[in-house]
């Protein structure tokens, strides 16, 4: 699987970045709010006005079409978007996917604690947790093969925050997928970082930084 690197990312409020990730490896980014960290993942996925070129492999964003780069370099927003009235509507349960990809998506929603019938269920009856663990599994369908988390579980009690962390890793172990993630909580940084052997940023002044 390819590794992930940025070369001289950057827009308005963020100093070029150079940073790369290996195939599979977790990587943190921190920073006091409004410093630019959602900002920079934005730019990654290219879906703001930014300088620089990201690579995944050997394989230049600029070479491909937005969507298709978006689907190997998956999003996990802070705040996630639904568009239909159910939550099945947005899984290919039963309808394109095939019968191993069904299988995936319902062992998922078993592991953050969700039955099938969640599929039935409106979004409108949906917590603010359930719908980030929920768009955690709805990214994870698409097979990213990089992943760029924007407080993944930041609305989580620990509880939830357990079961995402595990399948997160999970992920990130088996389809050999590079994770940048976005994360305030330190505690969490330093304790991922130590089990994966993976690196922890700080962006201050617009600037990346390793975390001291």
């Amino acid at each position: 699987m390819a590794g992930l690197r940025l070369d001289a990312i950057g827009h308005r409020l963020l100093a070029p970045v150079d940073l790369t990730l290996a195939a599979g490896e977790l990587v943190f980014l921190s920073g006091p709010s409004g410093s630019g960290k959602s900002l920079l993942l934005r730019a990654v996925a290219d879906l703001d006005p930014n300088t620089g070129e990201v690579w995944l492999g050997d394989a230049a964003r600029s070479s491909m079409a937005p969507p298709h780069w978006r689907r190997r370099v998956g999003l996990l927003p802070a705040e996630s978007f639904w568009w239909a009235e159910s939550v099945g509507e947005h899984f290919p349960v039963a309808k394109t996917a095939t019968a191993s990809a069904t299988a995936a998506i319902l062992g998922w929603l078993d592991q953050l604690g969700f039955g099938a019938d969640v599929l039935n269920w409106s979004i409108a009856r949906l917590s603010t947790g359930e719908r980030q663990r929920l768009s955690l599994i709805r990214l994870l369908t698409q097979q990213p093969e990089a992943l760029l988390l924007d407080e993944a579980t930041a609305n989580l009690d620990p509880l939830g925050r357990d079961r995402v962390e595990t399948l997160i890793d999970t992920y990130r172990r088996n389809a050999r997928a590079a994770v940048l993630w976005v994360s305030h909580d330190p505690e969490q940084r330093r304790r991922l970082a130590a089990t994966s052997g993976g690196r922890c940023f700080v962006i201050r002044d617009g600037h990346l930084e390793p975390e001291s």
